[in-house]
């Protein structure tokens, strides 16, 4: 699904796949001041060591002739295509998720980004946003997306291209493009630029990521390359903008949507993103 970067050229090199399309087969690729605060801290202290790592580090979520990037991916109308697959649910529950992942759902979490693949092996997805008020979730939002484009696994590894399943927190942001007033830690910094040898389509892939924490060191910036359970394992699976097609295992949606959650996903309310196939998801 992503790829972010590595201590040296060839760490980068074997994290590149983890990112976004395949571009060799298909074509084509605490609080808002603390994260502004984070922002310039970040840029300042990590960009030259980002920066050397990067080329390789984001090529997996690049390459692709099929790519559209920015809003074009996502074409269905949210809740048009899988939706009424997805099981109701009482409101104290999100829907579509059974006992398994439920229960790992944090009890202090108030915000759930829900991730319902349409199968096992389908690069297809929704992504609904839902807040908790009292002891009811709510869905606040919903939108098309993509995710890995071999489809979703419950035991991930690099070069996969499928997606992990399970319940993750989102701790931190960044992108190409300046915080757009997001309440997670952004880091903003060029290192987020893709490979000037993927296709244009794929250039706004990249302009804001939300990093699920898989594989990584929470309270860092997304383009950190730390892999506590080993580079085998993958990593840098972020939440990042589509380019009409699957992705080397992150998920893919729209610029309003990103911005959407950049704004309102809120470390006080412990956010987590529930993510998998619609069967996987209710077992």
């Amino acid at each position: 699904m992503t790829q972010v970067t590595e201590e040296s050229t060839t760490e980068e090199n074997r994290q590149a796949g983890d990112h976004a399309g395949d571009a060799s087969s298909r074509g084509r690729p605490g609080t808002g001041a603390r994260a502004r605060t984070a922002t310039g801290a970040r840029t300042a202290a990590g960009a030259t060591a980002v920066a050397l790592a990067l080329g390789l580090t984001l090529a997996g979520c690049g390459g692709g002739s099929e790519a559209s990037g920015g809003d074009s991916g996502a074409k269905k109308a949210a809740g048009s295509s899988g939706d009424t697959t997805v099981r109701a649910a009482d409101p104290t529950r999100i829907p579509g998720v059974g006992d398994r992942l439920q229960k790992k759902i944090p009890e202090n979490s108030r915000q759930v980004v829900a991730v319902y693949g349409e199968g096992e092996d389908s690069a297809e997805s929704t992504v609904k946003l839902f807040t908790k008020k009292g002891d009811k979730w709510t869905r606040d939002s919903g939108w098309a997306a993509h995710n890995g484009k071999k489809g979703w696994t419950p035991d991930h590894h690099e070069g996969d291209k499928r997606s992990p399943v399970g319940v993750f927190t989102l701790s931190d942001a960044g992108g190409l493009l300046a915080d757009p007033g997001a309440k997670l830690p952004y880091t903003h910094t060029s290192a987020f630029t893709p490979s000037p040898a993927w296709p244009k389509s794929t250039r706004h892939d990249f302009d804001h990521v939300i990093a699920v924490d898989y594989n990584r060191v929470k309270g860092t910036s997304p383009l950190d390359p730390t892999r506590p359970q080993g580079q085998s394992k993958g990593g840098s699976i972020w939440l990042h903008m589509d380019h009409g097609s699957g992705t080397s295992g992150c998920v893919s949606m729209s610029k309003s949507a990103m911005r959407h959650l950049l704004r309102t996903l809120d470390p006080k309310q412990h956010p987590v993103v529930v993510m998998g196939d619609k069967a996987s998801l209710e077992s």
